[in-house]
């Protein structure tokens, strides 16, 4: 075995690897990183998901099975799959999570920085240096907790989100290399027809009132929905979450917000509200969609909150 890997070869590795993520060609990107730890005779474990929630599941069972020994579970796949990884291991100080993208998306990796070649990625998640990160907590009216790595959203957003879940589409235009303009298309779709609300967030004991309400975005880190810079100065590492609300204006102006998003410009709008706290109270006049990582919730928030250094993640420049 080659010295420099036995020395930072991290003793307990398991990889999750989503098989379904980007239309399957994340099992492609496996099947790379498995020779390399076989050429390299990197000692490792592999489980491959089967359903929706799995990854998550997997990654508590691991977990619980380490015994408080120190365990990397490394995510192959998509933000999705990072987002049940992280849930699943959010609760277990033992667990550090690593990440190899192989899905259409990819947030975390542009708002963490690690690294989008494959060897770079490897090579990170082999020398096992981690970080500690913050995340974002939701409490959910029915007393249910969800954890979120990048960000969270309810509204036009969370609707967008649900629709490309679920779309036929999506699969298609991920073996174009197109896959990120499914958002602009269901966008197009959706934004003649949808209802807003009215919101009150109250931000650290102040709130805050906003009238025809598109959108609300509770951010971690910049990235969401496929590159678009929704929350330009979002740092994982500085115990603050940013909110971001789109309010009280045209159909035809949000598209050109929508256009501005992925470089950040968005925010230049006045109709475009930029807070930031710790603790974050959601009132909206209606039930409204809300996702979390870009995966639909099942019950509507009722208020989010930092979670500061909650979890330690592999990141490739430490």
């Amino acid at each position: 075995m080659n010295d420099e890997y036995k020395v930072h070869s991290p003793e307990k590795m398991m990889f999750i690897i989503n098989p379904q993520a980007k239309n399957g060609y994340c099992l492609k990107v496996w099947k790379k990183v498995e020779q390399e730890l076989k050429e390299k005779n990197i000692s490792y474990s592999a489980v491959r998901t089967e359903y929706r929630g799995h990854a998550g599941e997997l990654a508590e069972f691991y977990a619980k099975k380490a015994g408080g020994q120190r365990l990397y579970l490394i995510a192959v796949g998509g933000d999705g799959t990072v987002h049940e990884v992280m849930n699943g291991s959010a609760r277990h100080q033992n667990v550090t999570v690593g990440f190899i993208p192989g899905g259409s998306g990819n947030d975390f990796s542009r708002g963490f920085g690690i690294p989008e070649g494959l060897a770079e990625s490897l090579n990170a998640i082999i020398k096992g240096n981690s970080v500690k990160a913050d995340l974002g907590m939701i409490r959910h009216i029915d007393g249910k907790e969800t954890y979120f790595i990048n960000n969270m959203g309810a509204g036009f957003d969370a609707l967008i989100s649900r629709k490309v879940n679920s779309s036929k589409i999506k699969g298609i235009l991920n073996q174009l290399s197109l896959g990120k303009f499914i958002y602009a298309l269901f966008l197009v779709k959706e934004l003649f027809t949808y209802k807003c609300f009215d919101l009150e967030i109250v931000i650290d004991g102040k709130k805050h009132l906003f009238k025809s309400a598109w959108f609300i975005t509770i951010s971690n880190q910049p990235f969401y929905g496929g590159g678009m810079k929704i929350s330009p100065d979002a740092n994982p590492f500085d115990g603050i979450l940013n909110v971001t609300v789109v309010h009280n204006i045209s159909r035809i102006k949000l598209l050109f917000v929508f256009v501005s998003v992925f470089k950040g410009k968005h925010i230049r709008f006045k109709e475009v509200a930029v807070l930031q706290g710790q603790n974050i109270g959601i009132l909206s006049s209606h039930p409204i969609p809300a996702h979390a990582d870009g995966e639909v919730l099942d019950s509507i928030p009722n208020s989010v909150s930092v979670c500061p250094k909650g979890l330690p993640i592999i990141l490739g420049n430490v």
